[in-house]
């Protein structure tokens, strides 16, 4: 049955979406010759690859664009696929839209939404392909947008996190589990199962957490101090830049005393965080899978602790840390903000392409060419593409110094991860929580699962596995299954199951490449792995399909699969995101912006890169 279903989902990643999700944003009119502003889209290679010219990076030339407002937003187009990032870049439409932009969005495909999309890969079983989750999208954007308004509805985890053990050869009848969610109470009876002190210490770690995330959420919805306009901006220039520190003197104020603990927190890595809190490994193991998921690190890596931040800081309806579903999955969201940005008057076309942006004699930014030659001029360019491409490909180079193109093609990209999207028959039957009613979604089913997490030396071993260039032998999983809590997702009885995997190198060992045959040795040692965990899973699989660190570069346009376009490491953060010295949105050229995952704060389907650029530019709008 899972052969049979693999070679399903492989033929129908490449066929055009199905009618259930074709949504066409046609706008009246025609496409007029000039805009305030050009919002590109995404498009991305590995690090090692990037190079100036399309031709040397194996891309074509082919890109869709969607004007965002008298903005035009694009996304490239590799090897025929769409290039894009985790947060649909009419989210940036639609605020440049209401801030009085005259916005109209074109987008090369006949649907909307980038990776944040909904698919039909396996005929009934509707997938988010690439992003899964949400908890990180800015409170704000939901105000702002009214995107509940638009349709947009969640469904919230409650519990949120289930760790099941192996645990053989240690007479337990019933393996044991760790089950935490939103009652304290509950989840220190689960903690003392493995450690009563721990039981005792694990709310004031949560108050712990919850006060540095209180600190450093200002800012996630501003631009970093402008350290170039500080350096040999006008005096105007220098009072405005000053006046962006506030929210780093808040965070001190939030923090006080103990700013050098938190400090460590930021700086260290995580099991030596974890470790002054707790003493058992299924608690350290289960918090430490948030502080490397999507990252090529360790637990062991110094730093590790802000990954985990950086999926704590979220919420969903003012519920801290807080992660759920979209209901019809994570296209849905796109869904909203785009009927959002037509509410307010933006137009949105489809089936449009872009050849190049535009640099006038002077070295100011003018606008786009058009694959068939149309010129459409504007007066600033925002790009939601990769740093790299948006950089080293897009923007011609003469206009860039040498030293500003180096740091961007160095760039930390790589990324462990491997998406495994499956329809199953049934749901899964934990051995550490057997299933009471047999096709009945228990509490365990509706969170994040996780496999292979019962102690941190566990998902240190798969990430060395990794750096020798091999998938780890025992993946870390997360698995979910979004269908439990939404079952418009698949047919009566069955199920959508996102396997979230790492580590995966980009490049394998010994010159082997992910060919089918090494996605599916990969998938079906990750299978074996569930299989312990819960028998009879792989028996209910209908199809899978399966994207390794290539195949999210290439479909996704995420550089090297990374889903924050570049690693969140301490040194690619805030004054250094995407490097030092142009870390506000705005870059050497005038007119050209940075406004998606590789900007501040980083991605995650967040929004604030987009957000906090679309103020940017409006403001730079205004002095013109």
């Amino acid at each position: 049955m899972a052969a049979s279903g693999r070679g399903l989902s492989r033929a129908m990643s490449a066929s055009p979406c199905p009618a259930w999700r074709r949504t066409h944003w046609e706008a009246k009119g025609r496409l007029k010759p000039e805009y305030d502003a050009v919002v590109i889209g995404a498009g991305l290679v590995r690090r090692d690859e990037a190079r100036p010219r399309l031709e040397e990076m194996g891309l074509s030339s082919q890109s869709h664009l969607g004007l965002a407002g008298r903005v035009v937003t694009f996304c490239w187009e590799v090897e025929g696929q769409e290039q894009s990032c985790f947060i649909s870049e009419d989210n940036w439409a639609a605020y440049l839209q209401r801030l009085g932009v005259n916005t109209a969005v074109l987008e090369r495909r006949h649907v909307i939404g980038g990776a944040a999309v909904t698919e039909e890969i396996i005929p009934g079983f509707k997938f988010s392909r690439a992003s899964y989750l949400l908890s990180l999208l800015r409170p704000q954007i939901y105000t702002d947008l009214e995107l509940k308004k638009h349709g947009l509805r969640l469904h919230l985890r409650n519990p949120y996190s289930f760790t099941p053990m192996l645990e053989e050869g240690t007479g337990n009848k019933v393996p044991r589990s760790l089950l935490l969610g939103t009652n304290m109470a509950e989840n220190q009876k689960q903690i003392a199962q493995f450690s009563r002190k721990d039981a005792q210490a694990f709310p004031k770690y949560e108050a712990f957490m919850n006060r540095l995330a209180l600190a450093i959420n200002p800012l996630l919805d501003a631009a970093p101090v402008d350290m170039e306009a500080l350096r040999q901006g006008s005096l105007l220039q220098r009072l405005k830049s000053l006046s962006t520190l506030t929210p780093l003197l808040q965070a001190g104020r939030i923090l006080g005393v103990r700013l050098p603990q938190y400090y460590q927190v930021l700086t260290a890595p995580i099991t030596k965080v974890l470790d002054q809190w707790f003493e058992s490994e299924p608690l350290k193991a289960t918090l430490a899978t948030d502080a490397v998921i999507g990252a090529m690190i360790s637990p062991h890596t110094p730093g590790s602790g802000y990954v985990l931040l950086h999926h704590v800081m979220g919420g969903l309806e003012g519920m801290q840390g807080a992660w759920g579903y979209v209901q019809g999955g994570m296209g849905a969201l796109s869904d909203a903000i785009a009927s959002s940005a037509t509410a307010h008057g933006a137009s949105i076309f489809t089936e449009k392409t872009v050849a190049k942006v535009q640099v006038s004699s002077g070295g100011r930014v003018q606008g786009v060419v058009l694959q068939d030659g149309t010129e459409v001029r504007s007066k600033v360019v925002l790009s939601n593409a990769s740093p790299q491409i948006t950089f080293l490909t897009l923007t011609p180079q003469k206009w860039l110094p040498k030293e500003f193109t180096e740091r961007i093609s160095q760039l930390d990209t790589r990324s462990p991860v491997t998406k495994i999207n499956v329809a199953v028959d049934r749901l899964p039957d934990f051995l550490a929580a057997p299933s009471a009613i047999e096709g009945q979604p228990l509490p365990q089913h509706h969170c994040s699962i996780h496999l292979n997490c019962e102690d941190t030396d566990l998902l240190h071993q798969a990430f060395e596995d990794a750096m020798d260039g091999r998938p780890s032998h025992r993946p870390m999983i997360e698995l979910c299954i979004p269908s439990s809590l939404d079952p418009t997702l698949a047919p009566p009885g069955c199920h959508v199951v996102s396997l979230f995997t790492q580590y995966t190198p980009y490049t394998l060992a010994r010159g082997k490449v992910w060919d089918d045959q090494e996605r599916n040795t990969y998938a079906d040692k990750v299978f074996d792995c569930i299989e312990a965990y819960a028998p009879g899973f792989k028996g209910s699989v209908v199809g899978r399909d399966i994207l390794v660190p290539p195949d999210l570069e290439r479909i996704f346009g995420l550089p090297g699969g990374n889903i924050f376009h570049c690693a969140m490491a301490l040194d690619q953060l805030y004054f250094a995101r995407p490097v030092p010295l142009h870390s506000s949105y705005r870059c050497p050229l005038r007119g050209l912006y940075l406004c998606g995952s590789g900007a501040h704060p980083g991605g995650g389907v967040m929004g604030a890169a987009g957000r906090n650029a679309a103020h940017v530019v409006f403001g730079d709008l205004k002095s013109m």
